[in-house]
């Protein structure tokens, strides 16, 4: 890649979420040395809510100066969340390089934006995903500085995704990518290989740069950020990815083939490339996503960290559930039925509808019992819904606690049900990116087993198909059902 690749070399991996960024230096097999980070800074309009990338693009390049003195980087790339992304000028260095501020996806639409959008989002295998909350979808959000600044939107040279913008802020070359452009951005075909019908009709093929792969280098750090900030002269920058996407393709690089991981944070994220195309749902929360060798990967989405917050409260204890609580929950029936956001995720028509069903949880431990629980059941169907792969991997943020892991193997008996607690999966992922061409042996990958619940029990069995019966039920049949002692029925 570069004469600064030697055995010690490491990568710097920038993970842009939505609430925080980090940068990480990462060692060529995945393993995470180090990181930094910083809430991701939202300003309020006008024109909208938006990122505050003048404040990031120097907290950036300065962290990066600094790390680069403890760490010997053989490359740069960036993963990001896929609801991101940046309408540019030509300069990288004017400014923060962008036209229009960043959209911040959760703000809901105007009216007008939401109503004009809607018939030209064309069809299922055009949006890979229903049309989601807020503005979710990166054609929506150039839809609505289009309508809204169009003087500004006419003098834009491209539109790039979160971690292609980042990577032409640091190289100055632009490129597109399958597996971000593929993360319900309403932009990209995955099954057909092409731009949406919305790209053409308004004319926005000017706006689309060339694409790249994940893995690819477009070119050095500018000479000019090498100067100012006094960064690494000559590193190769990547073209990045979708964080979600990289995240499987960790799996990938581990010689994993035929798995479903499910990954848990803000939302619950489930990734299978077995999954046939004709049997994703767009009502079910599935979506068609791609790998980042451009191969279809069936999704489901569903917001299960904020349900669980909802559930457990904005300060759950930190420590973990004991089980006698969620068996005395188990016991008496006391039951969370979705979905408790503004999306109906697996769960169609189901929005808002969330409420808590039979003997309240009084304390906040039995609230968080409670959440996982809940967040374990939504996990279950998810994995139900979308593939029949035996091997399930779980990683993110809800393995803190044993019992949610453990609740899922118990619930699914006859897949292997694995865990994955290192805590950064998208990081090592998108380090991994840098060895694709080179990599001659499986990349290391420790997985290991849920904590055994036999002490639940067909206790455990029961309350979960009650429970099943419970929310798979018609929106208005579920007020029908009576609360009694063992059981729902309607």
């Amino acid at each position: 890649m570069s004469d600064r690749g030697s055995a010690a070399a490491m990568i710097a991996v920038l993970d842009v979420g939505k609430t925080n960024v980090k940068l990480s230096a990462a060692a060529a097999d995945g393993s995470i040395v180090e990181t930094r980070s910083i809430s991701n800074p939202v300003l309020p309009g006008p024109p909208w809510r938006h990122h505050d990338l003048n404040a990031l693009s120097d907290w950036i390049f300065e962290t990066l100066a600094s790390l680069s003195r403890r760490h010997a980087f053989s490359a740069f790339v960036t993963a990001g969340h896929g609801s991101g992304g940046v309408l540019t000028g030509a300069d990288p260095d004017a400014g923060d390089g962008a036209v229009l501020p960043m959209i911040d996806y959760e703000q809901p639409l105007p009216a007008d934006i939401r109503e004009g959008y809607a018939p030209l989002a064309g069809s299922f295998l055009d949006r890979g995903s229903a049309t989601m909350h807020g503005a979710t979808h990166q054609a929506r959000q150039l839809y609505w500085m289009e309508q809204q600044e169009p003087q500004a939107f006419a003098n834009a040279r491209w539109y790039l995704g979160l971690p292609q913008y980042w990577a032409w802020r640091l190289s100055g070359v632009a490129a597109s990518e399958t597996s971000f452009l593929s993360a319900q951005s309403h932009l990209w075909n995955v099954v057909e290989q092409r731009w949406t019908p919305i790209v053409s009709a308004r004319g926005w093929q000017r706006l689309m740069p060339p694409f790249a792969r994940a893995w690819q280098a477009l070119g050095p750090i500018r000479p000019d950020l090498v100067r100012r900030f006094h960064l690494p002269e000559g590193l190769p920058v990547l073209t990045g990815g979708h964080d979600s996407s990289l995240n499987h393709y960790r799996y990938h690089a581990a010689g994993l083939r035929d798995f479903t991981v499910v990954s848990t944070g803000t939302w619950i994220v489930g990734f299978s490339g077995s999954t046939p195309v004709e049997r994703l749902d767009e009502h079910r929360g599935m979506t068609l996503n791609s790998d980042v060798f451009g191969n279809p990967l069936g999704g489901i989405l569903t917001m299960g960290g904020r349900e669980f917050s909802q559930i457990a409260g904005s300060d759950p204890p930190a420590d973990c559930v004991p089980l006698d609580i969620v068996a005395r929950l188990i016991a008496q029936r006391t039951v969370a039925v979705p979905s408790f956001g503004e999306g109906d995720g697996v769960f169609p028509g189901s929005a808002g509808r969330g409420r808590i069903r039979g003997p309240s949880a009084e304390t906040a431990m039995e609230r968080k019992a409670l959440a996982l629980l809940y967040c374990a059941l939504v996990t279950v169907e998810c994995i139900d819904t979308l593939s029949g792969d035996r091997l399930i991997a779980l990683d993110g943020s809800f393995l803190r606690d044993p019992l949610y892991a453990g609740l899922v193997a118990s619930l699914l008996p006859d897949r292997e049900v694995r865990v994955n607690l290192d805590a950064y999966g998208v990081a090592a992922g998108a380090a991994l990116l840098a060895g694709q061409q080179t990599r001659r042996d499986p990349a290391p990958l420790t997985l290991g087993v849920p904590t055994d619940l036999k002490e639940l029990g067909t206790e455990l069995t029961r309350y979960a198909a009650d429970w099943r019966r419970l929310v798979r039920a018609a929106p208005g049949k579920r007020d029908e059902f009576e609360h009694t002692k063992g059981s729902f029925h309607g």
